[in-house]
């Protein structure tokens, strides 16, 4: 049984041993019944009530940033360490916050002082973004500690007298489900928080970051509405006027909104640019970054802006194979502009060999497969005791409810995914009823206990085996509808991915800019090291910044793909847009 990590390791006073890295929590289970039923139930109280406790406004209230305060405060520039051409690096990873050994392996390639990739050295980033969705499942503070501080204390240990490089965060979906009390606390203290040996900086949820003279970094904060507060759309009009003319911008969000142009996510991107753009100083952006899915992905524009989807820092693994070669989206302007896909990590055909792991659901989630067992016995034991078509209609209609629900709720409603869903049902009805005969017909004298037995020898005798076979084939069943629907229907890419609990082809992004110029390095892995593979680092220690442990000698790591050149002049916006205007109706506060 996993114990809960030990509290001098929680404390960062002492090096943690391998022992006690034993400790610390795998791939999170989400079809755990028990964390469904807590997830449902955050989802439901952030619906109703989200909107009506908008953390944004109160932070904003709190910190009435002026562009003076803006100039001077958010200005990395002249912190960030210069390269000998004058450059400035920073890293971006997004979704960590899971299993240890996916989280920490990230965390290590961080850490490093430099890294051999595609016949350069990369110098570590002079600073970290994390681009949302910093904890799994749920944004507690021993959560916090345990996922995501620890295995960055792990990487880079906090030590007092060296160089503290400033992380940033934004907050994503799961960061929000607690309010976003969590995240602030971390994140937003008045009092620098370490996370191992980088230090937080920033003051509310959503910021803008000076990079050089001409590049900033903005990051929004869409929360669980997926728009953007009038005061975030004041600091950010703000922002745009404290930049210089001609300057660039790196556009974060904790969503890809271009995988779904008509989404919230989409028009608070658009929106944003629209600020830039409307500064009346030639703003141009040819970068935008986002999280959320756990995958690598690279679209360009047809005016040089690249969108990257680089959501790789620790979470499940999601799948590639669904994402279309081009996407048609309304970006500043009424004519539809072309993304083309470039890239893709892993590659399709992986994505969709991946897949097959669906079939060992119930070894995955013996939980779930319990659950169905559980339901399989209750319906068989209904069904036996009258075994006629209203009986059957009736826990048909039951069943069909049931899968409907789940299915509309992940996928919308259409008549497509209502009639996979009553397929769906109907297989699980029919191993039922199929189940429930072969141990009618198995034991004849079970009938007896209809008129003379006790309830719980029938229960015993005929509901527990229907139980216990029905789980088994029941989250077989289950594992093979995520699969099919997945692969063929596209449909339920999030849970098909999720019931693996792949913690493999993690990355993060390494940035050099310099002028109007920036390179992208997109560093990453496909296969996580074992948790019983990681060696202690004998040099480590509390004065030294060294990762306490190190991975094993296999451990393979490169690009993903040749580095991307991005020259700012080449994504330059030439459309009429005389400024940001109000924030569209369905977007305001």
């Amino acid at each position: 049984m996993r114990r809960k990590p030990s509290l001098g390791a929680l404390k960062w006073d002492k090096k943690p041993s391998l022992d006690e890295l034993a400790d610390y929590p795998g791939m999170t289970s989400w079809f755990n019944p028990k964390l469904l039923g807590q997830l449902l139930l955050r989802v439901i109280i952030s619906d109703v009530f989200g909107q009506y406790a908008d953390r944004r406004l109160i932070e904003a209230a709190l910190d009435p940033a002026t562009k003076i305060d803006i100039q001077q405060r958010d200005n990395l520039s002249d912190v960030l360490p210069k390269d000998a051409d004058g450059a400035v690096w920073i890293d971006f990873v997004a979704d960590l916050g899971d299993g240890f050994d996916a989280t920490y392996a990230v965390a290590y390639l961080l850490a490093q002082d430099s890294l051999t990739v595609g016949g350069e050295t990369l110098p570590r980033g002079g600073a970290l973004f994390m681009g949302g969705d910093e904890v799994y499942p749920t944004a507690s503070r021993d959560e916090y500690n345990i996922k995501m501080r620890a295995p960055y204390y792990f990487a880079s240990p906090n030590v007092s007298r060296s160089k503290h490089p400033p992380v940033f965060a934004i907050p994503g979906n799961h960061d929000w489900y607690d309010g976003l009390v969590n995240f602030l606390a971390f994140f937003a203290r008045q009092k620098l928080t370490p996370i191992g040996n980088w230090r937080t900086q920033q003051k509310r949820s959503y910021f803008a970051a000076r990079l050089n003279d001409l590049c900033w970094l903005w990051a929004i904060d869409i929360a669980l509405v997926a728009d953007m507060d009038q005061p975030q759309a004041d600091y950010f009009v703000a922002v745009a006027e404290a930049m210089p003319q001609g300057g660039s911008v790196i556009l974060c969000s904790a969503e890809p909104g271009w995988y779904k142009t008509g989404s919230g996510s989409y028009r608070t991107l658009s929106y944003a640019a629209k600020i830039a753009q409307g500064a009346g100083k030639a703003l141009r952006i040819p970068l935008v970054l986002s999280g959320d899915t756990h995958h690598y992905s690279r679209y360009s524009s047809e005016d040089g802006t690249e969108y990257i989807t680089s959501g790789g820092g620790g979470a499940f693994l999601h799948g590639t194979h669904h994402l279309p070669p081009e996407i048609k989206a309304k970006w500043l302007r009424n004519t539809d502009e072309k993304l083309t896909l470039e890239k893709l990590h892993p590659p399709v055909d992986v994505s969709r060999n991946l897949l097959w792991g669906d079939f060992a659901f119930p070894f995955k989630n013996p939980g779930f497969a319990a659950t169905l067992g559980g339901l399989y016995a209750l319906f068989g034991y209904l069904w036996s005791l009258r075994p006629c078509w209203d009986v059957t209609t009736i826990l048909f209609a039951v069943f069909a409810g049931g899968f409907g629900l789940y299915a509309t709720y992940q996928e919308g409603r259409s008549i497509k995914v209502l009639s996979l869903s009553l397929i769906h049902t109907a297989i699980h009805f029919g191993a039922l009823l199929l189940l429930t005969l072969m141990m009618l017909q198995f034991d004849a004298a079970l009938l007896s206990f209809h008129d003379r037995g006790p309830w719980w020898a029938w229960l015993l005798f005929m509901a527990l085996p229907v139980g216990v076979f029905g789980g088994a084939i029941g989250g077989f069943i289950f594992g093979a509808n995520l699969f099919f629907t997945c692969r063929f229907a596209n449909m339920n890419h999030n849970d098909a991915f999720s019931a693996m609990r792949l913690d493999s082809f993690r990355h993060f992004l390494r940035l050099r800019i310099v002028g109007d110029q920036i390179t992208v390095y997109p560093v990453g892995f496909d296969k996580t090291p074992a948790r019983n593979a990681w060696r202690d680092n004998p040099e480590a220690g509390r004065n030294s910044r060294q990762s306490f442990f190190l991975p094993p000698d296999d451990f393979a790591f490169g690009l993903i793909e040749p580095k991307i050149v991005i020259h700012s002049n080449e994504a330059a916006k030439t459309h009429d847009v005389k400024g940001p205007g109000e924030l569209p109706s369905d977007e305001k506060q």
